[in-house]
């Protein structure tokens, strides 16, 4: 549900547009409003499952989300689907590592290698069955039922958890132990400082760069890292350790993530508004345009857990930006209004085969390639770096796309592509000098949601 809620909404943009006369900046906000919570608050969630119960911190963001999917698709106007939406992503934030704690506390061994294996397939699929299912029911009985879709399955989990998760699972001898402290103001000074990145850049599609509206809040985001910065140091727990940072695996492995979750759901808004705005396509079509695209992702990521093993994550990160830029390339040099089934949907897989590949790589440098006590922190990070991207993605590209998205005109989805794959192509050069050579080493630790 969770990695489903992000592609689902996505092919329901434009017509969640048409019925609640959605601005530009306040359709943006509705796919950054999630991930921004998601990721923001990750961390303090997982810090709740430790201090709380893992049970009891999944059954409480169980019933926020759901409760927020009805909320979403009863709302009858922006600032009632925003809300609904940021409730999901804190829903999400108690959900996801709740979960991920679970399982990795009730089975061991073998099991628990197969049963994480079980978790990173059904995450796989996410998206996959996002685009379908939500034009399926877009076109069907109407955009409320991507969100209303999530409230018969949460109250079903919400009798059936109880059930069959016990209350307290035995602690493995070699899990970690939970840190002291949940260091709140930490969570919500990072999620602060990141709402306020993406308000000035979504800002900046209407008022322009050099606008006191898009400048003091980048200048207030700056501020507010700052005083995060300030309290994780002087805090006995810190919700964050930002030594990690100085682990050139972990910033390596956070770098990777962040660019290719920005790129795989920036595809995923600026195709579905180009393909139902400008194209007249309806949301089942759009949601098959984008099936080889989830499906590619996937062979990616398939192909990289092979490669970086044999080849090393210093050739899969700057090969999988390099296919990346090369598939994003075509759609900067040709008009958006060729027909997008030889245009659009090639030029997204080909560049997706190459993200699908970095995010397995992201994952092994950055907990492969570091000391075994240090994964739980690592991948921590990765996991907030993996949603904060989609939400820095989505609004860059909505602001350089502005023009076509408000309008008739076609040039900013040409820019908002080139973007694109400039900053694939960037990360593709930048992949060498950045990540460490050798080969990763994982040990059945912990794994991206």
């Amino acid at each position: 549900m969770l990695i489903l809620d992000v592609t689902v909404v996505n092919v329901a943009l434009p017509r969640m547009a048409a019925d609640l006369d959605l601005a530009r900046t306040s359709l943006t906000w509705v796919v950054t409003a999630y991930t921004l919570c998601f990721g923001g608050l990750m961390l303090l969630g997982g810090r709740l499952a430790d201090a709380f119960g893992a049970r009891r911190t999944l059954l409480a963001g169980l019933a926020l989300f759901t409760a927020a999917s009805l909320l979403s698709g009863l709302a009858a106007n922006a600032p009632m689907l925003i809300g609904g939406r940021i409730a999901q992503g804190v829903g999400a934030a108690l959900l996801s590592p709740a979960a991920l704690s679970l399982v990795t506390t009730s089975f061991h061994g073998a099991e628990r290698a197969k049963a994480l294996g079980v978790w990173a397939a059904i995450g796989g699929t996410g998206s996959a069955v996002g685009v379908l299912l939500g034009g399926v029911l877009t076109d069907g009985p109407g955009w409320p039922w991507v969100f209303y879709v999530n409230v018969p399955v949460g109250l079903a989990l919400l009798v059936a958890l109880p059930l069959v998760v016990p209350a307290r699972t035995p602690r493995p001898a070699d899990a970690p132990r939970p840190a002291r402290g949940l260091d709140a103001p930490g969570a919500f000074l990072v999620t602060a400082a990141t709402g306020s990145l993406i308000y000035g850049l979504v800002q900046a599609g209407d008022t322009g760069w050099t606008s006191a509206s898009t400048l003091l809040p980048l200048l207030g985001s700056l501020l507010l890292y700052g005083i995060f910065a300030a309290v994780e140091r002087a805090s006995r727990a810190p919700l964050m350790d930002l030594r990690m940072f100085t682990r050139r695996p972990v910033l390596a492995g956070s770098f990777l993530m962040l660019v290719a979750t920005a790129l795989l759901i920036s595809f995923f808004f600026l195709g579905s508004v180009q393909l139902q705005h400008l194209g007249g396509f309806s949301a089942f079509t759009t949601g098959l345009v984008f099936l080889p695209v989830a499906v590619t992702t996937a062979v990616g990521a398939h192909l990289g857990s092979r490669l970086v093993g044999s080849l090393g994550p210093r050739a899969c990160a700057t090969g999988g930006m390099a296919i990346a830029a090369l598939g994003c390339l075509p759609l900067a040099l040709v008009t958006p209004g060729s027909h997008p089934w030889t245009t659009l949907m090639p030029a997204l897989s080909v560049a997706s085969l190459g993200l699908g590949a970095v995010f397995v790589t992201a994952t092994t440098t950055a907990l492969g390639m570091i000391d075994h006590h240090e994964a739980g922190l690592a991948s921590g990070i990765v996991n907030t770096f993996h949603e904060v991207g989609g939400s820095i993605g989505v609004a860059l590209v909505s602001t350089t796309a502005a023009t076509s998205i408000q309008g008739t005109t076609t040039t900013g989805f040409t820019a908002a592509f080139t973007l694109c794959a400039a900053t694939a192509a960037a990360a593709a050069l930048a992949a060498p000098a950045l990540v460490p050579r050798g080969k990763p080493r994982m040990t059945g630790g912990p794994h991206v949601h």
